[in-house]
């Protein structure tokens, strides 16, 4: 039994999701191999090979691997599929891309973003916006697999796995890159950070979330929003933080002026330590708030910056 991780990286390290993708694999039980299918990405294959757990990182390297196209990735992931009793990506955009079209190809089903490793062919997701938990079990002769970032630890450094270069595929020709947007923050980025401050339709207005913006600074925080508050143009799509949004796990989140819709919830209810500020006492993000303050958040968060020095 052997179990293969689809990295997600940058051609010059991995991202933080496959980490915890790896910490996945390993709890299936045998052997680790990492595919690492880039362009110029020596230094992400051979900080794949650092990992600890991992016991081989394929490297495949082409040009056409250079912006992670799903269609490309995962013609290579397939290629080597008879291999592997699992094949496993983070439940990112760039996971969720990828291995549906690997499992349609191997005429498998699809497990979703695990939260738990029961056993090597039982595994544990939320379903009904994380209301519930349903323990699935696969009998596919190879389990494709999302792992959901937050209920797994990030693997450790401290490996030395062998790193073999595999024949890459040919271009698929089924798509080109055209371009890419990035945001551009001095903050932290939001799913990585260890600590978020998220506003909600409560803040009001666009110029409304300024109030919020020392108390990050004072915490060296992200900024993160509920989805009510991305739909009124209060703040960029890339804010939002929920089932539609991101998937966020930090060790303190301090939701200001979020009702708590069950689709926020969520994105961000395994987060460490939550803080609430709402002045409604009846809001739904108490229920799941470790900190409740109920007040006006105009008054509460300068108080709070005051008090941080």
């Amino acid at each position: 039994m052997t179990t293969l991780v689809i990295a997600e990286h940058d051609n010059a390290s991995l991202k933080g999701s496959t980490l915890n993708t790896i910490t996945a694999a390993i709890q299936c039980g045998g052997e680790v191999h990492v595919l690492v299918a880039g362009f110029n990405a020596t230094a992400a294959a051979q900080g794949a090979a650092q990992i600890a757990g991992v016991s081989k990182v394929l490297h495949a390297d082409a040009s056409h691997f250079a912006d992670g196209l799903a269609e490309n990735v995962a013609e290579q992931a397939l290629a080597i599929a008879s291999a592997y009793s699992h094949i496993l990506a983070p439940a990112t955009a760039y996971g969720k891309n990828i291995l549906p079209r690997v499992a349609a190809k191997l005429d498998v089903s699809q497990i979703s973003e695990i939260t738990k490793v029961d056993s090597p062919d039982t595994f544990e997701r939320p379903i009904y916006a994380g209301n519930a938990i349903a323990t699935v079990q696969s009998t596919d002769a190879i389990k494709v697999i999302t792992v959901r970032s937050t209920g797994f630890d990030a693997a450790a450094t401290g490996g030395s796995a062998a790193v073999e270069t595999i024949a890459a595929v040919a271009d698929s020709g089924k798509s080109a890159f055209v371009a890419r947007e990035l945001a551009k923050s001095d903050r932290p980025e939001l799913t990585a950070a260890k600590i978020i401050v998220s506003g909600g339709r409560g803040m009001g207005s666009a110029d409304a979330f300024k109030v919020l913006e020392p108390l990050a600074d004072k915490l060296g925080a992200a900024m993160g929003a509920s989805r009510a508050a991305v739909d009124a143009g209060y703040v960029p799509n890339d804010w939002q933080v929920g089932q539609t949004g991101k998937i966020v796990a930090p060790q303190l989140y301090i939701a200001v002026g979020i009702s708590g819709a069950i689709q926020h919830l969520a994105g961000m209810k395994d987060s460490k330590v939550i803080v609430a500020i709402n002045k409604d006492p009846e809001a739904p993000i108490f229920s799941v708030a470790d900190y409740g303050i109920v007040g006006d958040l105009f008054d509460i968060v300068p108080q709070l910056v005051a008090e941080l020095g």
